[in-house]
Formats: structure tokens, C-alpha cells, sequence
């Protein structure tokens, strides 16, 4: 076995040159600032999924087609993920159904209501549900049933009427209460 000394770190002056930070497109994900390195074209909903393991948001089709699955707040405003390619995300704010609950743990209001009213059915769509729904209580703090109605979400196994309540508990500020 060779002196301990032979086996030393490289001296300052070798020719160890770093590589230089790979160009990327800077995103904000649920408050964490992230590096895509990776294909500029790849789809944000992608990008959530196999890279960040952040499942929560579903596929639910193409962008024209889909059921609302698949949506996320991008700078407050809910979009479909599939149709956000990472290029077109350089500096945004992303937030997905798993950014928003509070650094506690502390549920939003709205995902606390949709387990008080039982909103969650099978659980496909509710990802989608909550973030559309997070969206409407921002820009509507009273929203009417014709306002929820509008909403681009689809529910196949009929959990709408319990998404209802659950947005008008969440707005009348009763989620958590019996």
C-alpha cells in the first residue's frame, strides 16, 4: 500500500478546471427555486412528474381536450400543464396541488373543506379541483354556484356536488368546523 502522503488531494496548481454551470430555464416550483436543464420543450407536467416525483397533478388529456387534471397555478393563474412547455416558464411562479398546504403542514382551507365535505371521490380530478378552486376563492370570495359550475374541471364519478359545499365552506371560512 503507498504512503499516505502519495494518496493526497491534487495540489492547487493542477489542471482540475470546473465545468461551467449547464444554461438553463430558472422556475419557481412551490416556493423552491429550480435549474431544467433538459429539454426546453418538455411539458411542465412532465417535468413535475418523472423529474420532480411531484405527482399530484395528473394527465387529463391534451390541452384543448382536457379535464382539468392536470392544472396549476402559474404566477395565481390556474393552466393546464400539459400545455406549458418549461421554455415558456423562465422566472414564473409555479404552484402545484402539493404547494398548497402551509410549511407545517397546515392544510389550505380549500383542501380542508373538501375533506369535510367528503369532495374527494375517487381522486383523480381533485388535484385539478383544488387548484381551480384555490383560483376562484382568489379572484371571487363569494363565488356563486354558477361560478364554480364554470370551472374547467370534470368529475366522472360525481363528486360535484360535494366540490360545491367544499368551495362555499372554504369561502365562508368554515372549513375545519362541524
Amino acid at each position: 500500500m503507498p504512503p499516505a502522503q502519495d494518496q493526497a488531494m491534487p495540489t492547487p496548481d493542477s489542471n482540475i478546471v470546473p465545468e461551467k454551470i449547464r444554461d438553463g430555464i430558472e422556475v419557481v416550483i412551490n416556493g423552491e427555486p429550480f435549474r431544467h436543464t433538459g429539454d426546453p420543450a418538455m411539458p411542465l407536467l412532465w417535468y413535475l412528474r418523472d423529474v420532480l416525483r411531484l405527482t399530484g397533478t395528473k394527465y387529463g388529456g391534451d390541452a384543448q381536450a382536457g379535464n382539468g387534471a392536470d392544472l396549476v397555478l402559474v404566477d395565481g393563474k390556474p393552466v393546464p400543464a400539459i400545455g406549458q412547455p418549461m421554455k415558456a416558464l423562465a422566472g414564473k411562479r409555479v404552484t402545484t396541488v402539493e404547494g398548497l398546504a402551509a410549511n407545517d403542514g397546515t392544510l389550505h382551507p380549500l383542501q380542508q373543506a373538501f375533506i369535510d365535505e367528503d369532495a374527494i371521490g375517487c381522486g383523480y380530478c381533485t388535484p385539478g379541483w383544488l387548484i381551480s378552486g384555490v383560483a376562484l376563492l382568489t379572484r371571487t370570495a363569494q363565488p356563486s354556484d354558477d361560478d364554480i359550475d364554470r370551472l374547467p374541471n370534470l368529475c366522472r364519478c360525481g363528486s360535484q356536488t360535494r366540490v360545491r359545499r367544499a368551495i362555499k365552506r372554504a369561502a365562508a371560512g368554515k372549513a375545519g368546523q362541524a
